[in-house]
């Protein structure tokens, strides 16, 4: 029984340390880092590395980034793109390292299966936060921040102490993640497509079709000046340059939200609902 009882800790903190690495990596290293130091977590030998000084300083330093980085809108989702290389390996070499002392074969499963659990809580992170930003306020964006914070911490501590407990938030984490996937996905696709930006691979702006254009431009009048500046023998008066049409918020709005939609980021309901609400403001 007490060998069943081990395998289980150390399932739970295999799935915990990658569970916590897709969401947010730096919480994760200086909690267990910290906890190893003092002696409040028991981590098995490979992790031992995480208890060094310099691991714990320079985790801070990163957590401290993120802290405020992550609380920015915009921001937090080009942060979550540049981590999607950073989390997921992350989170595979944590869990290969939980498992302690064991055959190669058992640290490359673990390794697998961590990195598939860092994917899945980094895209459910990175689909939610781009969803939540197509609210113009911040303060949502805070809380989702502040309780993924939590989360992480919470969730470590549930690992190590009350395995099962963990075990079966965790079921109902997936159970979740795969009833949000149509929505989630369509967060992914925004993440690669900001990803290609990042790297130059940016596509050509459009300008949404059902965007208001000024009267003079769709009316299809010609004003008399121009009619007399084309007339036989007319003196063409000298040209000055109108000033630009400024652009109202809603205008903007209306092209964000076209953006977003392109992008795959809301959906088309979500799209007509937020254009209307911005078609009042005109």
């Amino acid at each position: 029984m007490d060998q069943f009882q081990a395998i289980v800790g150390v399932i739970s903190l295999t799935m915990g340390v990658s569970w916590a690495s897709g969401v947010n990596l730096y919480a994760a290293l200086l909690m267990l880092g910290i906890g190893g130091a003092t002696g409040n977590i028991d981590l098995p030998p490979a992790m031992e590395t995480l208890e060094n000084p310099l691991v714990i300083m320079a985790a801070g330093v990163m957590y401290f980034a993120e802290f405020f980085a992550d609380k920015i809108p915009g921001l937090d989702s080009t942060w979550d793109a540049l981590h999607t290389f950073i989390r997921i390996p992350a989170g595979a070499l944590l869990a290969a390292s939980a498992v302690g002392d064991v055959t190669p074969a058992v640290e490359i499963a673990a390794g697998i299966l961590g990195g598939g659990m860092a994917a899945t809580s980094h895209a459910a992170k990175a689909g939610t936060r781009l969803a939540i930003n197509t609210s113009p306020e911040p303060f949502t964006n805070w809380g989702m921040s502040i309780t993924e914070d939590i989360a992480v911490i919470g969730g470590l501590w549930a690992a190590l102490n009350h395995p099962w407990i963990f075990l079966g938030l965790l079921a109902v984490f997936i159970a979740l993640t795969i009833w949000l996937l149509p929505k989630i996905w369509r967060g992914i696709r925004f993440l690669f497509n900001k990803l290609a930006s990042l790297f130059g691979k940016r596509e050509p702006a459009t300008l949404a079709p059902d965007i208001p254009q000024p009267a003079s431009a769709v009316s299809g009048t010609t004003s008399a000046a121009a009619v007399a500046s084309t007339a036989p023998g007319a003196i063409t008066p000298p040209l000055t340059p109108e000033p630009a049409a400024k652009t109202s918020p809603a205008t903007a709005r209306l092209l964000e939200l076209r953006q977003l939609l392109d992008a795959g980021a809301i959906t088309e309901d979500e799209y007509n609902t937020l254009k209307a609400k911005a078609l009042q403001q005109l």
